[in-house]
């Protein structure tokens, strides 16, 4: 725990001097924000800030991580240490393919950035590498917790490899729909990884209360920069990094269901867009005044202080029912 504590301060530390380094470059390069017209008026003059900030996460959590590795062959326990990069390089992967769609579209000004197609090839060749490393590398098996009954059932290979990778896709795109408000996917995905870590720390999975750290330490650091007003956005870079994290760090743990319950948030944000879709095909009218849901309630009036503080309220609570459920 003392270990956990220390690398989470050192991670936030370097998330800091990174962000001020890197925010006044990406400033420089003009890789600016680009905000809808028809979406709430008050983000227009979020134009220009600079995004793509999810660099600043990637860069910390390898420098950590690195670090972390190093010192824990150092004194012997390679085992620790080489678990960590398998969860590093999901997530490192999935915040390039993010990176490829944000330097594509602010950078080379390419409005349509990296092809929907070629963007879920990438996560899915990520997801299927990653599940196959956990059932055939680790050979952690298929046992998946089920949070209502307090335990573990064996599920069927067939079934347990396609669902865990619809659990990975599924959780990078809902944290990258939650992303649109000043600190709000930032703040909601900090809160999900603490609550996933203490979970890794009751389960003694060390490997991942020690990744799980780093990251909340990175985030955390990259808060700063990110509260409102933003003086950078995490971009497609950082979201789908954090997606990454959450869905590695639930599968590793077994306990992908508790997602349903601690990423309620991401969940609701990921309904609210295929229900505003459908419906509107359907009928030509809305249901909410604008997808995600946190544009709904900016709209009703909420200023977006409100809305990211109600939204971590909802998930803290919600994490702290997952750890009684666990």
């Amino acid at each position: 725990m003392k270990f956990e504590t220390l690398i989470l301060l050192i991670s936030f530390i370097i998330s800091i001097i990174l962000g001020v380094i890197i925010i006044p470059i990406l400033r420089k390069l003009k890789v600016g924000q680009i905000e809808r017209d028809d979406g709430p008026q008050s983000h227009l003059k979020k134009q220009g800030t600079p995004t793509m900030g999810g660099i600043i996460m990637i860069i910390s959590m390898i420098l950590v991580i690195t670090g972390t590795y190093i010192f824990f062959t150092s004194i012997g326990k390679s085992e620790i240490a080489n678990k960590l990069l398998p969860v590093l390089l999901l997530t490192i992967g999935f915040g390039l393919i993010g990176f490829i769609d944000d330097f594509k579209k602010l950078v080379l000004k390419n409005t349509e950035g990296l092809k929907p197609s070629y963007k879920m090839l990438g996560l899915l060749i990520i997801s299927v590498t990653y599940v196959i490393y956990l059932v055939y590398g680790l050979n952690i098996g298929t046992d998946t917790y089920i949070p209502i009954l307090k335990q573990f059932i064996n599920v069927p290979m067939f079934f347990y490899i396609p669902f865990a990778i619809i659990v990975i896709l599924a959780t990078t795109n809902a944290v990258n729909l939650t992303d649109g408000i000043d600190g709000l996917s930032s703040s909601v995905s900090s809160i999900i990884v603490t609550c996933l870590t203490i979970i890794g720390i009751i389960f003694g999975i060390q490997e991942i209360s020690i990744f799980g750290s780093v990251v909340i330490g990175v985030t955390l650091g990259f808060l700063m920069f990110n509260l409102h007003p933003a003086k950078v956005f995490m971009g497609d870079t950082g979201s789908l990094l954090l997606g990454g994290v959450i869905s590695a760090m639930a599968l590793y743990l077994k306990i992908p269901l508790i997602l349903i319950v601690i990423a309620l948030i991401p969940v609701l944000e990921t309904l609210s867009v295929i229900i505003q879709v459908a419906y509107f095909k359907r009928t030509g009218n809305r249901i909410f005044k604008m997808a995600p849901l946190h544009h709904h309630f900016e709209l009703s009036g909420w200023k977006e202080n409100k809305v990211v503080i109600i939204f971590s309220l909802i998930t803290l609570i919600l994490c702290v029912i997952g750890l009684k459920i666990i």
